[in-house]
């Protein structure tokens, strides 16, 4: 193996066995929060409620992802309703429109106070822990009477605010985001489960509730 190829071939193992790492000290550590996020998503949604998920960059499209696998499913054998969830990342008019006026740390907090009620629930995922801007949406899910559920990494204000905090034991970039995939995968899994059964046989109402 030329020198070139074996220094990539190195870079890429040890990405993965560093990956794999931090995973195992997830399992360690972060079991107790991912089964607590879940159980609160589900008496949410079991009471009428919605999600709502905001995050930047890479923490922008896990939102998008996890919204998506409420609204459509997470496990294709399971026949089911879509559930209420809405990331705050995507509507681009709304998000121009609140940073060019108000300021970028409002661009989440401001769909907050429009869109949440008590009861919601806010998930923010920030792999530095201190996004302004998703620090700003958890103060204004909590004084709009929301839950709320951090996903970050080993450092950073908003799990110290947060009413589950998912906090992945790394502060690489990376590993985190890498690592907050497999939590909200198995997070949405937990729920489907709890409220529809493995296969959707056995579906528990979820209430429709006024937006």
């Amino acid at each position: 193996m030329k020198p070139a190829a074996d220094h990539a071939y190195q870079g890429a193992r040890v990405h993965l066995l560093e990956s794999a790492e931090t995973k195992r000290q997830m399992a360690e550590t972060c079991i107790a929060p991912i089964l607590a996020a879940a159980e609160l998503i589900t008496a949410t949604f079991r009471s009428g409620g919605k999600v709502l998920l905001c995050g930047n960059g890479g923490s922008a499209a896990d939102s998008q992802h996890m919204a998506a696998e409420f609204v459509g499913r997470l496990n294709k054998d399971c026949e089911r309703p879509g559930l209420p969830a809405i990331a705050l990342t995507t509507d681009t008019s709304c998000l121009t429109a609140v940073a060019n006026d108000i300021g970028f740390e409002d661009v989440f907090a401001r769909q907050v106070q429009a869109l949440g009620k008590p009861g919601d629930v806010l998930i923010g995922i920030s792999t530095s822990g201190n996004s302004a801007n998703v620090i700003r949406a958890v103060e204004a899910a909590r004084a709009a009477g929301m839950l709320t559920i951090a996903l970050t990494g080993s450092r950073g204000r908003l799990a110290e605010i947060a009413t589950v905090a998912v906090s992945v034991p790394s502060a690489n970039v990376h590993y985190i985001q890498e690592a907050h995939l497999a939590a909200e995968h198995i997070v949405c899994d937990l729920v489907e489960r709890s409220l529809f059964g493995d296969d959707g046989s056995a579906p528990q109402p979820v209430p429709a509730r006024a937006s």
